[in-house]
This record gives C-alpha cells, structure tokens and sequence, in this order.
C-alpha cells in the first residue's frame, strides 16, 4: 500500500508528461495484478465468481472477471484461473445460443459474448456465433411473435414498427420494455464479435439510442423537447404499463433546465453511466465524429467529467461508470476530455479504491456494487482500457 501511496504522489507532482503517462502505466498494472489475485483467491471450485449455491447463477459476473483479466497482455486464456472461468461460462451455453441460468437472458449472454469474443478457442466461437444470433433475434422490432417469439418477451403478441418506443433496444425482461444498459451490453457484444455496422441491428440501436439521448435537437420524443443536456438517460418507458405515454425514464430523477427559447422546465436528467454507455455505442456503430449525436453527447462529457462520482447519482453505479467510461473514451481515442488526462485519472482513482486484500472497496450496494468480485472486475476492465 506504500508503494501505491508513493505512485500517487510521484504522479501529482512530476511535470514531466512523459514520465507521468510511465507511472500511470506502472500504477495501473500494479493495481491490475493485485485485483487479479484477489480475484484468484475468491474463485469458486467452479471456475466461477459469486457463485450461487442455490441459483440462478449469473454466467455474467464471471465473464467480466475473466475478460478483466485478459485485458491485461500478462494474462491470456491459458492461464489457470481464466481458463476455468471460461469453462464455467460456456458451461451455460443453450441450444439456442443464450448463455445464461434461465435468467436475464439478453444481459448474461451479451457480457459472455463480449468475453468469448477474446478467446479463440473453437468452442468459444461457436458459443459467439450462436450467443450473436440470439441476440439478435431478441431485439425489439427483429422479431415476429407470430413465428419466432423472443426469449426477452415470451409474452408478446404483435410485432412492433420503428414508431414504437421499445424499437432497437434491449432489456432484462422483467420490466416488460428495453433500456440503455442492456442495449449498450447488446452494442458491446456486436462490437467486439467483429459484427458489421452495417449490420441492421446496429440500425435498429440506433433508433433507440436516439430516444435515450436527452436533447431537442435529436430526439424527438415529447420529454426530451427543448432540452439540450445532451447526455442520456435509461429508457423511454418505466415499466409496460406507461408505453401509452412515453413518459421516458432515467435512474437520475429530473431536474430543472433552461430550454433554448429561454423558459424552464422540468426535464429527465442525463447521467454519466448512461451517457457513456450511450456514447460509446454510438462510436461503436461508425457514426463519424462530427454527427450532431456524437458531439452533444461529448459536449455533455466534458462538462460533467468525474472519476469522483457518477455524475447525476453520487456513488450509486460508480464502478459500472468506470467500467463504461474507459471503454467509451478507450474507443474516442483522444488521451484529453475538456484538458484533462482521463487516462491517470481513472487509474489514480481505482487505486485509490483498492484494499488491502486487492479488491475493491464497496462505495455503494445499489446494482450489486456490494459484491467485491463484480466491482473488481469493472475496475479491472476500466484498467485495462486506461493504459491501452
């Protein structure tokens, strides 16, 4: 702990840039290896992470450990503990293509993929084939209930059109309608599969990345009118019963804002995880850099930066935010948002965050950040992409 404590403040005070981008890389793979090892000491017989004796299992938590590890060019598919967590993933794999415990079919079998993507190894992509397939047919507005009903809404009866508020996105099922973490997990699995963008289910997101994004000038939907936040919110429904509506949904609340014709009004609220998540989907799916999406979302980036918080929720969903913002600012490409190096800063903070046993310490129990094993692997993953 020292010598983490010792990296820090080298860091804060050396003005050589040089210098500062070696240790942040030393700090951060310092970090990475005591998070791995922490990781091997809490992994189950199984091969998995925050097992459950009694299921369902989620396949998911273990395949963001195992692809935190293989971010780390150390580590690769043959070594011990990653090895057996792949085992333990591919052990869900269905028929169909979903790898899950009959449970949150879309959000375990997107996570698994994304891991899977990197292992080559021929059971490994038949699992991506057949894990991208079903994704696939589970989007809403890809299926026909009548002939090919979707294991996220088994209950649907009718097809769906691009008007609806459900078209391109995702969801876990339990709530009857998709939402933007799901769909950047779908986005994500596309991505990192090597799936065309010209794929149309890179058009069908993003329909629905539009409607999540809060701001007038390219959502249309009545409760981003006006706005020009810029960043996004969950969904563009709450739950089934309010599709009527379109009342919009973000784990944020609302807040007040200055429309640009001058009046203020009350409007769902941006918040970092999300805006991020709905970034980087948006860079995933090739639009170019200049696209009025692009840059109000980047607009909403720069002036809210924090690896303090997750903006717009305080400490809820902070190591998820890490976790998304460096694989968002990872693919943007440029070292600096708004002048500042969102590289040191990211590692800076999760070392910070780091106990003495090498996990991560619990800031907030909201999303299952209680679980040390989840939080460990977002970090190790924001890692990974912080020093690539």
């Amino acid at each position: 702990m020292k010598q983490i404590i010792l990296a820090i403040v080298l860091l804060l005070t050396s003005a050589d840039a040089s210098a500062v981008d070696a240790r942040t890389h030393r700090l951060a793979r310092d970090t990475a290896v005591r998070a791995i090892e922490f990781l091997r000491s809490t992994q189950g017989e199984s091969g998995g992470w925050s097992v459950n004796p009694d299921g369902p299992d989620f396949p998911a938590i273990t395949a963001l450990a195992v692809e935190g590890m293989l971010l780390d060019p150390r580590f690769d598919q043959r070594d011990e503990s990653a090895a057996a967590g792949i085992g333990y993933v591919l052990g869900f794999a269905k028929p169909d293509g979903g790898i899950h415990d009959g449970v949150l079919p879309t959000y375990n079998t997107a996570i698994c993929v994304s891991m899977l993507s990197h292992v080559r190894t021929p059971g490994a992509m038949r699992a991506v084939g057949g894990g991208v397939a079903l994704l696939k047919r589970m989007q809403w507005g890809a299926f026909d209930p009548a002939t090919n009903p979707s294991p996220e809404a088994p209950a649907w009866t009718e097809p769906i059109g691009e008007d609806h508020p459900y078209f391109g996105g995702m969801g876990y099922g339990k709530h009857g309608r998709p939402d933007l973490s799901n769909t950047q997990f779908f986005v994500q699995a596309l991505h990192d599969a090597g799936v065309s963008t010209q794929d149309p289910a890179y058009a069908r997101a993003l329909v629905f990345l539009r409607r999540v994004q809060m701001d007038g000038r390219v959502n249309p939907m009545p409760y981003a009118h006006g706005s020009r936040q810029g960043g996004f919110i969950y969904a563009t429904v709450p739950n089934a019963e309010s599709v009527d509506s379109v009342p919009g949904q973000s784990q944020a609340g609302t807040i007040e804002e200055t429309l640009a014709d001058g009046r203020v009004e009350t409007r769902l609220r941006a918040y970092g995880s999300m805006t991020y998540a709905g970034f980087k989907s948006l860079i995933y799916a090739d639009l170019p850099p200049d696209d009025p999406r692009v840059t109000a979302a980047l607009g909403w980036i720069e002036e809210h930066f924090s690896v303090s918080e997750n903006p717009g929720l305080g400490q809820q969903g902070r190591y998820y935010q890490y976790a998304v913002m460096a694989r968002a600012l990872d693919a943007w490409g440029s070292d600096e948002i708004g002048g500042r190096d969102w590289r040191a800063e990211i590692v800076l903070a999760i070392a910070g965050l780091q106990e003495p046993d090498g996990g991560m310490r619990v800031v907030h129990d909201r999303w299952l950040e209680n679980d040390r094993n989840l939080i460990t692997a977002y970090a190790l993953i924001a890692l990974g992409h912080a020093v690539r």
